[in-house]
């Protein structure tokens, strides 16, 4: 759907202290999760407008923004 929040809290909300304790905790953390915060608002605002860049350059975005997911959902895994 386009123009959803894909921010962390939302895409994992059972984790959502653990993520404010890491992100006041833990400056690599807490920047991984404002990048990817960052990269979902882009692409929403994005989708948004109708998406006025190209394909590939939208897929980037999104792949960035899953990379990212995937690296700081290992860690809340981790730290659990």
């Amino acid at each position: 759907m386009l123009g959803e929040n894909h921010s962390l809290v939302n895409e994992f909300p059972k984790y959502q202290d653990l993520i404010a304790k890491l992100s006041a905790d833990d400056e690599k953390f807490a920047a991984d999760t404002r990048r990817y915060n960052a990269l979902d608002e882009e692409i929403r605002n994005l989708e948004l407008d109708g998406a006025p860049i190209d394909d590939e350059a939208m897929h980037q975005l999104k792949h960035d923004r899953a990379e990212l997911k995937d690296i700081l959902y290992q860690r809340l895994i981790t730290e659990k």
